[in-house]
């Protein structure tokens, strides 16, 4: 039996996290609370890309899974790997905030001042409007007892195989014919979304992933299995030998499983050279590169005008 990933995550409705702003919409923007105790009504505020307004990008909105306003400290869910323990489930300090009259200032570590104003939708979704670039971000809320990281895990899950320099292969299963992939070593999956860019090599026992040689260059996919949320499908186009196709589980948070149903073979690839989607201070405070500058939340819905008037004055 495949060992399912689980972690703190609760039942929790998967149409929440779908769900769409493109009708008009009645906003009380005059909850009756400060802006700060709006913000820390809920543990967590979920960033729900696809409802996204406007045709400009907000760089940190577009990497966060969840942010977290914790008394003018934001924190940020930016990986999957450990999500639900890092942080106590909040993630990392990103920056730190102020909130005042339905506006909130952003000072991010990476990206520096950001400013928003800031509209209630329902009980538990506010609008980040960004006046600067016309994009509105909608942002669910939930506490961390009952949010579900599992979800959020596998819903993503194609990000959660970007988050490490590479993948090397560490168990053939002894039964299964012998097949072309048995000579693959090493696979990488790069940054663009649900069908993007993988490499694959046949190198052994690379101690520096970085002197990998990346003998082929291809297109992946991920997709979904039909009444199981914790198997998916990966599907890797090399096109001089056709497709491969694998059923694909997650042993753990640096561990992944492809059963190869053509073969009968079961393979286990170990990440290699975690990514953190963050900047950090060094033990002398220097701010350090967030890795990998290009990795972000992909809207998949169609990109529509925001509909709502830039009344600030600026």
């Amino acid at each position: 039996m495949k060992t399912i990933k689980l972690l703190l995550g609760f039942a929790l409705s998967a149409t929440l996290f779908t769900s769409c702003y493109t009708e008009d919409i009645v906003v009380n923007n005059n909850p009756g609370i400060s802006l700060e105790g709006l913000l820390q009504s809920y543990d967590l505020w979920y960033v729900d890309i696809n409802s996204t307004q406007g045709y400009g990008e907000t760089p940190f909105l577009q990497i966060a899974f969840t942010l977290t306003f914790d008394n003018g400290r934001l924190y940020a869910n930016n990986n999957l790997v450990d999500i639900g323990s890092q942080g106590n489930g909040y993630g990392v300090q990103i920056g730190n905030y102020d909130a005042y009259d339905m506006i909130l200032d952003v000072n991010h570590v990476i990206d520096g001042f950001e400013t928003f104003d800031i509209y209630q939708i329902d009980n538990n979704t506010i609008e980040l409007y960004n006046p600067y670039n016309d994009t509105s971000y909608f942002l669910d809320g939930y506490q961390r007892s009952t949010f579900d990281y599992d979800y959020v895990f596998y819903d993503n899950i194609h990000y959660f195989l970007q988050e490490y320099n590479a993948w090397e292969k560490t168990y053939r299963s002894n039964y299964g014919a012998i097949n072309e992939f048995d000579n693959e070593n090493y696979l990488q999956f790069l940054s663009g979304g649900n069908d993007s860019t993988f490499r694959s090599s046949q190198d052994e026992n690379v101690y520096n992933v970085n002197n990998i040689y990346w003998d082929y260059t291809g297109v992946y996919g991920v997709g979904d299995v039909s009444g199981n949320m914790y198997l998916k499908t990966l599907t890797l186009d090399y096109d001089f030998f056709d497709n491969e196709f694998f059923e694909l589980s997650v042993i753990n948070d640096s561990t992944i499983e492809l059963y190869h149903p053509n073969s009968g073979t079961v393979y286990e690839f170990a990440g290699r050279g975690y990514i953190a989607y963050y900047r950090s201070s060094d033990t002398e405070g220097n701010i350090q590169k967030r890795e990998n500058e290009s990795k972000k939340r992909k809207q998949k819905t169609k990109k529509v005008e925001n509909p709502r008037d830039n009344t600030r004055n600026t």
